[in-house]
């Protein structure tokens, strides 16, 4: 399983995000590997984006930020010198003990799916 945690939906940089672990679904199934990204928006508005651009990984909501504490990406952020809490961009793949198998703390968008997906192509035996 590959969770990948994302600060708002239909901002520039989740939607490029999310449209590449969409462009990727196949080979993740191929895989056996469910992609899912979570963010703290509501299921709604997760809905709503999910369908406005074709997504075809799954969306889940931590709109109560649990997951995302649990996952330590809930954090202290800042911008324009004003600070606030906010979802850090990070994706973790998990295998079926549940236990965490990679990390990607700093995520920067343009070419996360493909490193992920090559990964988790890298257990395969």
């Amino acid at each position: 399983m590959v969770i990948f945690f994302f600060p708002r939906a239909d901002t520039s940089g989740c939607i490029k995000e999310a449209k590449q672990f969409s462009a990727f679904g196949d080979a993740f199934t191929k895989e056996n590997t469910v992609v899912i990204g979570i963010s703290k928006d509501k299921p709604a508005r997760l809905a709503r984006f999910r369908l406005k651009h074709n997504l075809t990984c799954f969306l889940g909501s931590d709109h109560e930020t649990d997951l995302c504490e649990q996952f330590g990406v809930w954090v202290k952020k800042s911008m324009y010198g004003k600070s606030f809490m906010g979802v850090h961009r990070s994706s973790y793949l998990i295998d079926i003990d549940r236990k965490i198998i990679s990390i990607w703390p700093k995520v920067k968008v343009d070419g996360h799916a493909e490193d992920v997906l090559a990964s988790v192509k890298a257990l395969r035996p």
